[in-house]
């Protein structure tokens, strides 16, 4: 193993042509994207599509995302359009994505973009002004859309430029000191190309575990490849225990299948959301707090589910209502299809449903053997 004093630091010099002849090659096809080819034809990339495609991005995988974005291009295929789309159909549209504060963004920035004429701003400080822009996306967005030389910084680009340098402090930590390398390295010459490549070898060649370093058109330059340590970096900090919190779902339905649904508020988690009206969720069991009397019963199960900073664990009850119903909070909606849900409230709606289809005939009290009394009886 070769001594990293003796290592010199990749320059963009050398990194920046080899990464570009490769990307040249063997860039990924994607629907967002104008590939080197059609963009050596003079096509141009579109800064709005640019500006989705990151923003669905964001902590979701391309393969979940290829298909999403057509379909929003589909129903809203320009910045004007998107701006006047209901939200509630942007909202319904962005279900299964995540980060659901991601989607209230889009529509405020659509909004205040298309108010401005519905040109996106070309530099990455005037993007940043606009709502739910950060530092990553205003670059990305300047330097794929508009050529600027920014240092465009996700997961997959951190990865290369910690082995590229051999960055042995962890993550999140070291983030600064990545940033600045891979700001070293940008060329002045087709830095959206250049951040594309980059995010390519990450998830192609540059991967989490076995890197393919025979393979890499950057393994000459790379410091970790010379030292026999790609496969260890980038580190990572320990990660803190995520806590566990505990709620209950109550999923009702009307004899005409109408369901009863609450839209969530607006700040927080699922944020303007439609959902299953429930209890808060506490790092405590809570006490039952149905939206109308009904006879609930609960279904055998839980939903488990992982947020960012604490996992989940929802338990489930169920009842079936008459036409006179009156909820105290929600409202029955007829015709409403649970796929349209977030993804927390699709698995209630997954652990329910055979539970309601199995006792919508029956007679009774209207629930089927297998589901049991909540804990404490909630009926009036």
């Amino acid at each position: 193993m070769r001594d990293i004093a003796n290592t010199a630091e990749p320059e963009a010099r050398v990194v920046a042509p080899a990464l570009l002849a490769w990307y040249d090659r063997h860039a990924r096809d994607l629907p967002w994207r104008v590939g080197p080819a059609a963009r050596a034809a003079g096509q141009r990339p579109d800064p709005f599509r640019v500006w989705l495609s990151e923003v669905m991005l964001q902590q979701t995988t391309v393969a979940t995302v290829r298909e999403r974005f057509r379909r929003f291009l589909a129903r809203w295929p320009d910045v004007h359009a998107l701006a006047a789309a209901p939200e509630a159909e942007v909202m319904a549209e962005w279900a299964g994505l995540g980060y659901y504060a991601r989607a209230r963004n889009l529509i405020a920035c659509a909004r205040a973009v298309a108010a401005a004429g519905g040109r996106f701003p070309d530099s990455a400080k005037a993007l940043r002004a606009l709502p739910g822009i950060g530092a990553y996306t205003a670059a990305a967005i300047a330097a794929i859309a508009f050529d600027r030389a920014e240092a465009v910084v996700d997961g997959n680009v951190e990865r290369v430029v910690a082995r590229l340098f051999a960055e042995t402090a962890p993550l999140p930590g070291v983030k600064k000191r990545l940033a600045e390398c891979m700001g070293s390295l940008t060329p002045a010459r087709r830095p959206g190309d250049f951040a594309q490549a980059m995010m390519d070898l990450g998830a192609t060649i540059c991967t989490p575990r076995n890197p393919r370093c025979d393979a890499c058109p950057l393994a000459a330059a790379c410091r970790a490849n010379a030292l026999g340590i790609a496969a260890s970096l980038p580190a990572r900090a320990p990660r803190k225990a995520r806590p566990t919190r505990y709620g209950i779902a109550y999923i009702a339905r009307r004899g005409d299948g109408a369901l009863l649904l609450e839209t969530r508020p607006a700040r927080g988690l699922l944020g303007g959301m439609p959902g299953w009206p429930g209890t808060g969720w506490a790092e405590a069991t809570p006490e039952p707090a149905p939206p109308l009397p009904a006879h609930w019963r609960e279904v055998p199960g839980e939903v488990r589910h992982t947020f960012t900073h604490f996992h989940l664990r929802l338990r489930v009850a169920v009842a079936h209502v008459d036409a006179a119903a009156q909820p105290q909070r929600g409202s029955f909606r007829p015709g409403f299809d649970p796929a349209a849900l977030p993804t927390l409230m699709r698995k209630a709606w997954e652990l329910a449903e055979p539970a309601l289809r199995a006792s919508s005939g029956s007679g009774g009290d209207g629930c089927p053997p297998q589901t049991r009394p909540m804990a404490r009886n909630t009926d009036p």
